[in-house]
């Protein structure tokens, strides 16, 4: 019989979940020198960019429990942390995580008097905030205590530190925010078990390429990237940690790090878009990883037509041009992308195919009743997972609102063919009933632009049903060299289709600075339907 390696001990460990992974590896006997983290500011001391191995992540884990103990912080007390640098975000989590609280993690870029709100909300025991994010809470009301910065929890006397704090699998392990596209985010918690369910299965399969070396460029606060960390510590892979997603910062990291996977979101893919990639050194990448919105035709196409990839031949394995790219549809609610399909350079699936669900899952299409639609019809999308989130923190109204008939409710589109893929339309609340039968689809309007208009790198669409009709304004983000002055509106309308084109107001070219957005980079289109119906009324 053939002895199981570390990641099957680990896929099999009834221990082992999302609050205790760092523990457990070394438990199985994990090499406490092997690779760990490596964040982008220095941690205590350590340098930026050097790798910190697993003994030294565990030490540094070690010192924040013994710090925020001696704070008075206990299990199942809700902490909530706000701060930039994803070592600040990463070492926290797993330091609460080791005594059996529940880490509230923030971005970083919330305005001050959204995060002060939100941290009332949690109705925790004290806010971790690092010097800038303490500033801007001066004056506002908490209703809890700061109990002082990360770097001030990294003080702490390893040695000091309680036992591990052992988890039930309902235990809650993390509260993370929606992108809070309409005001304050919604607190998502996750337990021990579920926020594990996912990362079990993919354990228990042969690692993927492109995760051996991983460029983390999710956002930290995101459940995307808690789980990320989690794979990454059962794999035994190297991690580079970004605090910045933008553009230009990952495509630096990438040529200096030299990762074989890059993980982010389908905003991240979009800004690389802007760049001349042939101009940038890329060929250690094998994978691109994406969560939460699935990403664009154009996007995709410009990422696989770099690096590289293994591919099986008659003759072995063998390596071939271009990488690959994994889109899918995730949420922080999902606890995982619960759908999953591979672009190379010569596949051709777009039209926004999100393909088939992972294997622990289970996905319907319904109507407004909650009750299965024929294939190829349009409904709402229902999750049925081991890797959903267990609710919204202090919000049992909201939670139950998203339920119907056991399925949770995404708030998404969606339509499935014959063969089982599924395929993404828009989310519910930027759609818009046009009446007899019709919908019409912001982004599936934005797919069609951007692939009839190849000297645009990305669009946004807004469609907004008023009294006497449906009105749409199409926003362009030109590529650098293209004419601002040209007037692409026939093309335009043309990619958009007779019945949306017939909507048709305007073609604007914009700045990426006036787009507005979340937190995470998503458009806020309330906020752009909004400001239409200002300038509609005026």
């Amino acid at each position: 019989m053939r002895t199981p390696g570390l990641r099957g001990r680990l896929a099999a460990d009834t221990e082992l979940g999302a609050g205790n992974m760092l523990a457990r590896v070394l438990a199985h006997g994990a090499d406490p020198d092997g690779p760990a983290l490596t964040f982008d500011t220095a941690v205590d001391g350590h340098p930026a960019q050097a790798p910190l191995t697993l003994g030294q992540l565990d030490e540094r884990v070690a010192a924040r429990a013994a710090w925020l103990h001696e704070q008075g912080v206990r299990p199942r007390d809700p902490v909530a942390v706000w701060a930039t640098a994803a070592a600040d975000m990463v070492l926290s989590f797993l330091a609460l995580a080791r005594l059996g609280a529940i880490p509230a993690l923030m971005n970083g870029k919330l305005r001050p008097e959204i995060a002060a709100e939100y941290i009332r909300r949690l109705r925790g025991v004290g806010v971790l905030a690092d010097d800038a994010h303490t500033a801007l809470l001066a004056g506002h009301e908490l209703g809890v205590p700061l109990l002082g910065t990360p770097a001030q929890a990294g003080t702490g006397d390893p040695a000091a530190a309680p036992p591990h704090y052992r988890h039930h699998p309902d235990d809650p392990i993390v509260i993370t925010h929606t992108s809070g596209t309409t005001g304050v985010p919604k607190a998502v918690l996750h337990s021990h078990a579920s926020l594990f369910a996912a990362t079990r299965h993919l354990l228990s399969m042969p690692q993927a390429q492109g995760t051996t070396r991983i460029l983390n460029a999710l956002p930290a606060p995101h459940t995307a990237t808690v789980l990320m960390v989690n794979q990454a510590l059962g794999n035994r892979a190297e991690m580079f940690l970004l605090s910045e997603q933008g553009g230009e910062r990952v495509l630096d990291a990438i040529q200096r790090w030299r990762p074989d996977g890059v993980f982010g979101f389908s905003v991240t893919w979009a800004e690389l878009a802007r760049f001349d990639l042939s101009g940038y050194d890329l060929d250690s990448v094998r994978l691109w990883f994406n969560t939460g919105d699935c990403s664009h035709e154009p996007h995709i196409r410009r990422l696989v037509a770099v690096g590289w990839h293994d591919t099986v031949t008659r003759d072995g394995v063998a390596r071939v041009p271009g990488s690959l790219f994994i889109d899918g549809l995730g949420s922080s609610e999902m606890g995982h992308s619960m759908f999953h399909i591979t672009h190379r350079a010569d596949t051709d699936r777009y039209g926004r195919c999100i393909g088939r669900p992972y294997q622990f899952t289970k996905v319907a299409v319904l109507d407004a009743d909650g009750e299965p639609v024929p294939v190829g019809e349009v409904g709402f999308l229902g999750i049925d997972s081991p890797s959903l989130f267990r609710g919204y923190w202090n919000d049992s109204a909201t939670t139950y609102r998203f339920r119907q008939r056991g399925w949770y409710l995404t708030g998404d589109l969606v339509r499935a063919d014959a063969e089982g893929r599924y395929y993404h339309l828009d989310r519910a609340v930027d759609s818009v009933d046009a009446g007899n039968g019709r919908r019409f689809f912001t982004a599936l309007s934005e797919e069609r632009v951007l692939a009839a208009c190849p000297d645009v790198t990305d669009c946004t669409v807004v469609i907004v049903g008023a009294a006497d009709g449906v009105v749409t304004d199409v926003l362009l983000e030109l590529a650098a060299g293209a004419d601002e002055a040209e007037d692409r509106t026939d093309r335009v309308r043309a990619a958009l289709g007779a019945d949306v084109g017939a909507t048709l107001r305007r073609v604007v070219p914009v700045r990426s600075d006036d787009i507005p957005v979340t937190v995470t980079g998503k458009v806020r289109k309330v906020a752009l339907r909004e400001r239409y119906l200002t300038e509609a009324a005026s």
